[in-house]
C-alpha cells in the first residue's frame, strides 16, 4: 500500500530538475552595463574600436564588450566604473548615438544554450518612469475633416461643380452651394467617391447646403488608427532612448501607459517622447556637382544633405509635399518585378501639389528626407546645460517612374526590412494627434532596490516561520511539507523566468500569499492522517485515507481561488494582473507539490512497510 508507479516518481523527478534549471538563472547577480545603439542604421567596427581606445585611456575596468550591428553591451565591475564610462562614451560618439545605463544579465553561457533566463524586474522594484498619456481624439477626428475638406474641394473643382465654401463645423463639414442645382450634382459626386460620408440636404434660407457627417465606424477607424499610430511613434521615440524592456501599451479607448525601467531622467524622456518629427519630398538637384557644394560652392536654391550613409547628395530648396500630408505608407512588393516598395497615400492638397510636380520631372529622381528637433543635456562647469539641434537626414532618394498624386510607390529599396522600416519612418514621423501627459510617476533606484529588499524579506520571514511551524508540529510529515514548500518556491520562480513575466511588487505579495496556501492543503491532509489514526487504524490505511479524504477539499478550495485569480486577471489593470499570474501560478504548482509531491516522498519512506507508529 501507497506506492507509486515508477512513471510518477520519473516525472516528479523532471519536473524539478526542469524547475531548479530555469530558475537557476535568477541568482546570478546582473551586471552594471553600458548600452550603446545607433540613431539610424548600425554600429560599426569603427565605434567598438574607439570606445575600447577612450575606456583604456581613462583606464576604466572592463569586465566584456559584447558587438553586434545593433547593439554593444560594454559590462562593468560596479556602479561607479558603469556611470564614469558612461560618461566618456557620451564625450566620444556624440550625439549621433544613444547610449544608456543598463543592468544586463550575467547567466552563464549553458545556461543561455537551453534558453533559461532570469525574470524580467518591473518598474516599482528596478525603478523608472511612468506615464500615462491621453490622445486627443476630438484633434484627431478634426484632422480627418480636414483631409475630408480639402479632398471634396478638389474633387468639385476637378469636375468644375460650384460652391460658396467648405467648412468643419464640430463633428461635421458644411458645403454650400449656389444652387439646388449644384447641391444635387455635388451630392451625387461625392456620394459615389466617398460611400464612408453620410450627407444631408440643409436650407438656411441663403444658400443651398450640403451637411456632411463621417459615419460612425469611419470615426471609430480614425480614433483605432490615430492611437495605434501614436503608440508606433513613441515606441519608436523610446526605443532611441536604448531601454530595455519598456512598456508601452494601449489602456482604454484613448490612452498609453509608458514605463521606462531604468530611465531616470523625467525631464530628457518626456523630451524625446514628446519630441517632433516631420518628413519632406524635395527634387534632388541633377544640374549641380555636389563635389563642388562639398567645397563651398554651394549653388543658390539647392542645399547640401547627408543620407544614412553619409554620403552628400544636392536637394532644392523647394518642398514638394511635407510629412503632414502623407495620410498613410505600407511596405509591401511590387506586382511586376517583386521588389519591395512603400506605398504612400498624400491628402488632397499633398496630392495636388504632388500631381504638378511629376508632371514636370518624370525621369528625374526625388529625396525623402527625415527632419527631427532633439535637445541633448550636457554637463558645463558642473551645470547641466540643454543643447537643440535640427537634424536632417534623406531616407530614400528614388526616381520619378510615371506620372501620380495621391498614391505612389517608392521603390530602390534593399530588403523588405528595409521597406517596413521606411513605411513605419513615414507613418510614425509625427504623432497622429496631439497626446498629452495624466499622470507621471518616478521610482528612483533606491526605492526599487529598497522594495526588492523588503519584498524578499518578506517571501523569506513567511516562508521560515511556516517551516518551523510544520517541523514543530508535524515533526517528519512537517518536513516533508517543507520539503515541497520549497520546491514549489522554485517551480514559481522557474515558470515564470520560462514565461519572461516582469515581476513587480504585487506579483511578489501573490507569492507569499501562496506560500500560506500551499502548506494549508498539506495541513488538511495530515489532519485527516490523525484523525484515521485516533480512528484506531492502521498508519498505512491512514496515509492512503487521509490523501484520498483531504483531495477533493484542498481542489475545491483551489479551483474556487483560481476562478477569482482569472477574474482578476481579466478585469484588472498592470498590478492587478501580476497578483493575479503568481497567484495562478502559484495555484497549480502547489497542487503538484503538496499533494502528489508529498505524497512521493511520504510512499518512499513510509510505503509498503509494517508500522506501528507514524511521526506525525
Amino acid at each position: 500500500m501507497n506506492q507509486y508507479p515508477a512513471w510518477k516518481y520519473i516525472l516528479i523527478v523532471v519536473v524539478m530538475i526542469f524547475g531548479f534549471l530555469y530558475a537557476l538563472p535568477n541568482l546570478y547577480e546582473a551586471d552594471p552595463a553600458v548600452q550603446v545603439s545607433a540613431m539610424r542604421g548600425e554600429l560599426s567596427d569603427t565605434v567598438k574600436g574607439q570606445i575600447e581606445a577612450r575606456l583604456s585611456e581613462k583606464k576604466i575596468p572592463v569586465k566584456s564588450i559584447e558587438f553586434d550591428k545593433r547593439r554593444l553591451l560594454v559590462r562593468f565591475g560596479n556602479t561607479e566604473e558603469q556611470l564614469a564610462a558612461a560618461d566618456q562614451i557620451k564625450d566620444v560618439l556624440g550625439p549621433d548615438y544613444a547610449v544608456a545605463l543598463n543592468l544586463a544579465p550575467s547567466t552563464p553561457a549553458w545556461l543561455q544554450a537551453i534558453n533559461a533566463q532570469p525574470m524580467y524586474l518591473g518598474l516599482d522594484l528596478r525603478g523608472g518612469v511612468h506615464f500615462l498619456m491621453e490622445v486627443d481624439m476630438d484633434a484627431a477626428l478634426q484632422k480627418a475633416l480636414e483631409r475630408y475638406s480639402s479632398d471634396l474641394r478638389t474633387l468639385l473643382r476637378k469636375d468644375k461643380i460650384r460652391y460658396l465654401s467648405i467648412r468643419p463645423q464640430a463633428e461635421v463639414l458644411q458645403v454650400k452651394f449656389r444652387s439646388a442645382e449644384d447641391r444635387e450634382k455635388g451630392r451625387e459626386l461625392i456620394h459615389g467617391e466617398f460611400s464612408d460620408l453620410e450627407l444631408k440636404d440643409v436650407n438656411d434660407g441663403k444658400a443651398f447646403a450640403l451637411e456632411i457627417r463621417v459615419s460612425e465606424s469611419e470615426v471609430r477607424e480614425i480614433r483605432k488608427l490615430a492611437l495605434q499610430q501614436n503608440i508606433t511613434t513613441l515606441r519608436n521615440r523610446v526605443n532611441e532612448l536604448g531601454v530595455a524592456e519598456p512598456v508601452i501599451q494601449q489602456q482604454g479607448d484613448r490612452r498609453v501607459v509608458v514605463q521606462l525601467p531604468g530611465v531616470q531622467d523625467t525631464v530628457a524622456a518626456k523630451r524625446i517622447i514628446g519630441a517632433t518629427a516631420t518628413l519632406e519630398y524635395r527634387a534632388v538637384d541633377t544640374e549641380h556637382d555636389v563635389e563642388d557644394a562639398i567645397n563651398g560652392k554651394v549653388p543658390a536654391g539647392s542645399k547640401l544633405y547627408k543620407d544614412r550613409d553619409g554620403r552628400y547628395h544636392l536637394l532644392k530648396n523647394r518642398i514638394i509635399v511635407t510629412g503632414d500630408q502623407i495620410i498613410n505608407a505600407r511596405s509591401g512588393f511590387d506586382s511586376q518585378g517583386g521588389q519591395p516598395q512603400v506605398t504612400v497615400t498624400l491628402d488632397g492638397k499633398g496630392a495636388r501639389k504632388m500631381l504638378e510636380f511629376t508632371k514636370a520631372n518624370v525621369g528625374k529622381p526625388m529625396a525623402v528626407v527625415f527632419i527631427e528637433n532633439k535637445s541633448t543635456t550636457r554637463m558645463v562647469d558642473g551645470n547641466p546645460e540643454v543643447v537643440n539641434r535640427k537634424v536632417e537626414e534623406i531616407i530614400s532618394i528614388a526616381t520619378i517612374r510615371d506620372v501620380f498624386s495621391k498614391r505612389f510607390q517608392t521603390t530602390g529599396l534593399d530588403s523588405p526590412q528595409e521597406a517596413h522600416e521606411l513605411a513605419l519612418l513615414l507613418r510614425s514621423g509625427a504623432l497622429a494627434a496631439p497626446i498629452r501627459i495624466i499622470e507621471e510617476r518616478t521610482i528612483g533606484p533606491s526605492l526599487g532596490a529598497d522594495n526588492i529588499k523588503q519584498g524578499f524579506t518578506s517571501v523569506v520571514i513567511g516562508f521560515v516561520l511556516v517551516l518551523v511551524f510544520m517541523a514543530v508540529y508535524y515533526k517528519v510529515f512537517g518536513l516533508v511539507a517543507d520539503l515541497a514548500l520549497a520546491m514549489n518556491l522554485v517551480l514559481i520562480i522557474a515558470i515564470l523566468s520560462m514565461l519572461q513575466a516582469t515581476l513587480t511588487m504585487p506579483g511578489i505579495a501573490g507569492i507569499v500569499l501562496t506560500v500560506g496556501m500551499a502548506v494549508d492543503a498539506n495541513v488538511l491532509i495530515f489532519e485527516r492522517i490523525r484523525e484515521e489514526l485516533r480512528n484506531g487504524n492502521t498508519p498505512q490505511a491512514s496515509i492512503h485515507a487521509g490523501y484520498a479524504k483531504a483531495f477533493s477539499t484542498i481542489a475545491d478550495a483551489n479551483v474556487t481561488t483560481l476562478i477569482a485569480a482569472i477574474v482578476l486577471f481579466s478585469f484588472g489593470s498592470g498590478p492587478v494582473k501580476g497578483f493575479a499570474v503568481t497567484l495562478s501560478i502559484g495555484i497549480l504548482t502547489s497542487m503538484f507539490t503538496a499533494i502528489m509531491g508529498t505524497r512521493a516522498v511520504i510512499n518512499l519512506a513510509y510505503g509498503g512497510r509494517r508500522l506501528q507508529r507514524l511521526p506525525i
